[in-house]
């Protein structure tokens, strides 16, 4: 027997040592690309957003042509398609990735009225959110097919399904997708949900629960959330707490209405592991689908094709819907009106005069940093349940709903409204918790 190609029969089937290393090393890239965190030039973050990043900044023209592109091809397709006709909700969102692309436009040429050129509107929607996430999902998209593409998904499954099933309601492939979305961001996790549901191993519950429960914004940004809120102080503390909230919640949301009411059923489940010789199934698993494989390169064109598609309709959705939140949130009493169903439970937390807060902790609909910025000089109570209720509530309209709604992932808004609103009263309570408890034990304070 060849010695790079030594086989292990075991009840009658064969075990490639020789593809297990390749499955090892082409997933070890994607590894090193999505969970391991490096400094280069002072800034700590991902391989992948080092490399986004790079292109923004060191090739701004080049990545200012890109965005244009994208989201010139995400505003005119529907209506060169005729997919705008599908539905209201295409419809919608068809006028709102136009005027995203005149936003964009009027902001790079300079054109845009005083008021909307103010750092926090348009120069904060387009450099920090449609630019870096619209050039980050089609760089994420490439290194996707280390990840998940030659059989790491199918061995992760097996060790990590007594944690994820009972806790979550979901396969033990969904713990990649968890990590990568607080390790990278949002983005890279619903790329990877929506990658996995159109394979047929999610179900639409699976789905919605994954791409409303873990897909939240990456702790890169939550450093930025900290320093607003005069946190950096507390930073482990304040990390963790936020981890644990988020997922505890998600733990409670996955049994409640509207999730609990979506079909289950998956078109190409993962096998349910076996009790024992756990490691030789998750090894079979990931040799079968490394051999049903196409070649390398055809599926990092599949994955760049899906995510070019994704940010074309992420990039000018987020600057049209975050400038729409941004403008109601400044300039109308919306927020005011709709956080008085927040009242109740601000109450509830036992702080002094919490419920004032409401409209402000509502704000973080239309964009997660919101409550952040009109908070930053409130008591650190008020600072440390914002900075863990805006993460841990995971939806807003200026990021992680836009993507959420560009995967073939169907959930309707009003039901993304209701599980921002059964999120954020939950993690107000649990947060409230947890401060106290870091004042206890001498953390906080």
């Amino acid at each position: 027997m060849d010695a790079t190609n030594k086989n292990v029969a075991e009840n009658g089937r064969d075990i490639s040592i020789f593809t297990l290393v390749k499955i090892f090393f082409l997933s070890l890239i994607g590894i090193i690309m999505f969970f391991l965190s490096v400094d280069i030039g002072g800034k700590e973050t991902i391989l992948i957003d080092h490399i986004a990043s790079f292109i923004i900044v060191d090739l701004r023209p080049i990545a200012i042509t890109l965005i244009l592109l994208i989201m010139a091809y995400g505003a005119f397709s529907p209506y060169v398609t005729g997919k705008y006709q599908y539905s209201i909700s295409e419809k919608i969102f068809s006028v709102f990735k136009m005027i995203g692309l005149i936003l964009g436009i009027l902001y790079l040429t300079g054109y845009a009225p005083e008021w909307a050129m103010k750092p926090d509107m348009l120069p904060f929607l387009f450099e920090k959110l449609a630019l870096s996430v619209g050039l980050l999902i089609p760089v994420g998209a490439i290194a996707l097919t280390f990840l998940i593409g030659f059989g790491l998904l199918e061995f992760v499954s097996v060790f990590m399904e007594k944690l994820m099933r009972p806790l979550f309601r979901t396969p033990g492939a969904s713990a990649i997708d968890a990590v990568a979305s607080f390790v990278g961001s949002y983005s890279i996790g619903l790329l990877i949900t929506d990658r996995v549901y159109k394979q047929g191993k999610y179900s639409h519950r699976e789905a919605v629960i994954v791409a409303t429960g873990f897909s939240t914004v990456s702790a890169t940004f939550m450093i930025i959330v900290a320093k607003t809120l005069g946190l950096m102080g507390y930073w482990n503390f304040y990390f963790w707490s936020t981890f644990f909230v988020t997922f505890a919640v998600t733990s409670i949301t996955v049994y409640l209405p509207p999730i609990s009411l979506f079909d289950n059923t998956a078109k190409d489940p993962l096998p349910e592991p076996p009790k024992k010789d756990k490691f030789r199934h998750a090894a079979l698993l990931g040799i079968e689908q490394y051999e049903r494989n196409p070649s390398v390169l055809k599926l990092i064109w599949a994955n760049l094709k899906d995510g070019l598609a994704m940010s074309s309709v992420v990039a000018p959705s987020i600057l049209a819907i975050g400038f729409i939140g941004l403008v109601l949130s400044k300039y109308t009493p919306i927020f005011d009106w709709f956080g008085v169903v927040l009242k109740p439970f601000l109450w509830m937390t036992g702080f002094e005069d919490a419920s004032q807060y409401s409209g402000a902790l509502a704000s973080g609909l239309a964009e997660m940093f919101l409550p952040s910025i009109l908070l930053k000089d409130a008591d650190l109570s008020i600072r440390f349940i914002t900075a863990v209720t805006t993460v841990g509530s995971v939806l807003f309209f200026s990021g992680s709903i836009p993507c959420i709604l560009a995967t073939t992932v169907r959930i309707k808004i009003w039901q993304l409204i209701l599980l921002w609103f059964i999120r954020t009263v939950l993690c107000l309570l649990m947060a409230s918790v947890a401060f106290r408890l870091g004042i206890g034990m001498g953390w906080l304070g």
